[in-house]
């Protein structure tokens, strides 16, 4: 007779951090894009001259990306705290 594996099925907490962790990716993705195109929008107004235009899309970018990244990186760090904590309890 062999021992009979127990029946396993998804974690749902697992699977909910699983989730998350995406999200925050996709939002550090974006955030960090933000922060690009503010960047390259105010080198390219300080090279041909600031308007109103530049520096809303400049001011917007920074905001978005702030707005993004803060709670992403926060949440992101619980995740993979979280997930080290489980592989070291052995869970």
């Amino acid at each position: 007779m062999t021992p009979s594996t127990p029946n396993r099925s998804p974690d749902p907490v697992r699977q909910r951090r699983a989730r998350i962790a995406k999200w925050t990716l996709l939002a550090n993705r974006i955030g960090y894009l933000c922060f690009a195109v503010a960047l390259a929008v105010f080198f390219i107004g300080f090279a041909i001259g600031f308007n109103g235009t530049v520096s809303a899309i400049v001011i917007t970018a920074l905001v978005v990306g702030s707005i993004l990244l803060a709670p992403a990186i926060v949440v992101g760090y619980a995740v993979k705290a979280a997930e080290r904590d489980d592989r070291e309890r052995g869970l």
